[in-house]
């Protein structure tokens, strides 16, 4: 799989790439060594950059911490994914989809691809701001949902704010305990 013409393809062409992925024959481990691992980097990779060596107004976070949390956070995101498309696969025949947990997936790990290139921006803390354009995998997640889980495209809106909502909640959760990680009196102050 070239991942750059799969992030390209998806970005600018949505509605034919994700016929595309529903058809290859592939493996979730295939998936995350050749795709997930790849972009859910960086983000982390660019926040580490601009935190702990540019930083902003003055302040900078410490080199060890500052790759802790990315190493911390590299490995959340894709512990995420995987929870999230189990998720995925367990809501489809709620909303009249097809259980399948590979395109469940698929979807989920295709539809962040908007997000962790836009991940790149927090390497300058003054532009992340624009990491805001990954919201653009919402219309990803929104288009994959019919092709991949099998959703009739009336029930495709509410599945995939079901999805939304649910990954919020994770990523509370993560965030809530990486923060608590980060606030702990042990950790070389910035």
């Amino acid at each position: 799989m070239d991942v750059v013409a799969r992030a390209r393809n998806l970005l600018l062409a949505p509605k034919m790439e994700w016929p595309v992925i529903a058809a290859e024959a592939t493996s979730v481990e295939t998936i995350y060594r050749g795709y997930v691992a790849w972009l859910a980097a960086i983000g982390p990779v660019a926040t580490f950059f601009g935190t702990s060596l540019v930083g902003f107004g003055g302040v900078r976070i410490g080199l060890f911490s500052g790759l802790l949390f990315a190493i911390l956070s590299y490995a959340a995101s894709l512990v995420i994914v995987y929870v999230v498309a189990l998720v995925v696969d367990r809501l489809a025949p709620s909303f009249d989809g097809t259980s399948d947990f590979l395109n469940a997936f698929k979807l989920v790990a295709y539809s962040m691809t908007a997000a962790w290139l836009a991940g790149i921006f927090a390497v300058i803390p003054p532009l992340a701001i624009f990491g805001l354009l990954g919201l653009y995998s919402i219309y990803l997640l929104f288009t994959g949902v019919p092709v991949l889980m099998r959703a009739p495209q009336d029930k495709a809106l509410i599945y995939t704010i079901a999805i939304i909502l649910i990954g919020i909640v994770i990523n509370f959760v993560v965030s809530a305990i990486l923060s608590r990680l980060f606030s702990a009196p042990y950790l070389p102050a910035a």
